[in-house]
């Protein structure tokens, strides 16, 4: 008899999003430093991946909803699959292929995932990994695609390495749907996220009748349903507007991170926040060279934030709620633009949203599907993006043998959002990536292109700082724009031989 699990109402709400405007995707791209054996990631995946599972089950729907069953026609061979890439086999042709898969649905009468291996780039290959959402949220997928990796080049498939054993998800996920069971009571539970009160929440969702005051926690959760359906909508830049089928990658150049928590240290600040800074730069630049009035424009982010309790397993499902962050865009000055989003990170810890939105996604995931795309709509009208910030291995993993050079993946966007912005830091860099819809942004290569230098206006400003001052920011943006101009005098015009006589 095939084996049948019924999904929870999270999760039904996840499987219920996809859009052919927006796959409910999580989409991964690893490059490797030489070619892949398919043969050897088949065998690795098959010991190592399909031990949850998930990754063997399809979808299936009758009259009481939607369950997790075994595939019974299950084949590896149509999940781990090949591609070549046409053209120069190069980073365009890699992003054009992403893109493309970015954009296709997976088969539903099979489980949800896919691995492309691609053998022809440039001398290497490199992975475009495809899991739907309904299966796990990006914190768990991440656990999951690290679990199949090592920490040198041969080790066996079975034993867990100490890199694999910290960050894998438990191969039982049942234990976290009887942790957060009943979820729909995160509605009646929500409270604010500080200091000790994500545990206090988690234990109301362990207790949930325990010697609450119902009507005090109602009224609470009233006023906040009230305040998130009363947040305007968006700034109504060339970021919004209604997407398309086709999609568009880009991703920057590893970023030093000992030079991002170097900033961070100096100036008071997170490296989170300087990784957002740095982003919102990017995207006001972007803006302002398309001609796009920035001068206090804001671009609102949904957030996800983990929801598992602390210490405990990590497990598939999706357990994350998601709170708005404000980019100030419109600020060019670098250390005010920081500043800025330090103080309003500093206000999202203080805030409740995501226990609610958890909530109201899992009492969606039990309505009617219509129902549903209004809950989803009224959060996703509410912002232009959908940002993640992941903290990866600082030491190289190796996947079927081979190391991993570079990885970057991208979370789906709900609704009519039409930006996707990830950072994730692994073997002591920081990558910047985005994929978006492009009848919206079809050059995210210029955002993409401006996370870097925006990081190092920040060092240049910091640079010119006195050591032990802290000037106001109206006065080093000044400075900081004379140095920049001085600069450009300096400079030779472009293809101009350099100066035989200059010092080097």
């Amino acid at each position: 008899m095939t084996a049948r699990e019924r999904m929870s109402g999270v999760d039904t709400a996840w499987w219920r999003m996809d859009r052919a405007s927006n796959r409910m995707m999580i989409v991964a791209v690893l490059v490797f430093a030489g070619p892949m054996s398919v043969r050897r990631l088949r065998t690795t995946v098959r010991a190592r991946l399909l031990r949850y599972r998930r990754f063997a089950q399809r979808v299936a729907e009758d009259a009481s909803g939607y369950w997790w069953e075994d595939d019974r026609d299950f084949d590896l061979a149509r999940h781990v699959s090949r591609a070549r890439l046409s053209g120069k086999c190069g980073p365009a042709e890699l992003r054009r292929l992403a893109a493309r898969l970015a954009a296709k649905p997976l088969d539903p009468r099979h489980p949800l995932w896919e691995f492309t291996v691609v053998e022809n780039y440039g001398g290497r290959a490199a992975l475009v990994a495809r899991i739907h959402h309904a299966i796990a949220d990006g914190i768990a997928l991440v656990g999951v695609l690290l679990s199949l990796t090592d920490d040198a080049p041969h080790r066996p498939l079975h034993g867990a390495t100490r890199a694999r054993r910290r960050a894998a998800p438990a191969a039982d996920d049942g234990g976290i749907e009887a942790l957060l069971a009943p979820v729909a009571q995160m509605l009646k539970g929500a409270v604010r996220l500080s200091g000790g009160a994500l545990e206090r929440s988690l234990q109301l969702l362990r207790h949930p009748a325990g010697a609450l005051d119902y009507a005090r926690i109602a009224t609470r959760v009233a006023e906040d349903v009230a305040a998130l359906a009363t947040m305007p909508d968006d700034s109504p830049t060339r970021l919004r507007g209604q997407p398309g089928v086709h999609k568009v990658v880009a991703w920057s150049a590893p970023l030093p991170l000992v030079e991002v928590k170097a900033a961070g240290r100096a100036l008071g600040c997170s490296v989170n926040d300087v990784l957002l800074s740095s982003v919102a730069g990017a995207i006001g630049g972007y803006l302002a060279s398309k001609g796009d009035p920035v001068a206090g424009v804001e671009v609102r982010a949904m957030v996800p934030v983990n929801m598992r309790p602390p210490g405990a397993p990590d497990g598939l499902g999706n357990r994350f709620g998601l709170v708005p962050l404000v980019l100030p865009v419109g600020i060019t000055n670098p250390f005010r633009r920081l500043y800025d989003v330090h103080e309003r990170m500093e206000a999202l810890k203080g805030s409740y949203v995501a226990a609610l939105s958890l909530g109201l996604l899992e009492v969606a995931g039990l309505l009617p599907a219509q129902v549903q795309q209004e809950v989803v709509d009224l959060l996703a009208n509410k912002a232009s993006a959908v940002m993640t910030n992941v903290p990866g291995p600082q030491s190289p993993l190796y996947l079927a043998g081979r190391r991993i050079d570079e990885m970057m993946f991208w979370v789906p966007q709900s609704g009519n959002i039409g930006v996707g912005v990830s950072i994730l830091s692994y073997n002591g860099g920081v990558q910047f990536g985005l994929i978006t819809d492009r009848r919206l942004v079809p050059d995210p290569e210029r955002i993409v292109g401006r996370f870097r230098s925006e990081f190092e206006t920040l060092l240049l400003a910091l640079l010119m700082e006195p050591w032990g001052a802290r000037r106001h920011p109206d006065a080093i943006e000044r400075d900081l724009a004379a140095a920049l101009r001085a600069a450009r005098r300096r400079a030779p015009p472009p293809g101009a031989a350099p100066d035989a006589g200059a010092p080097d």
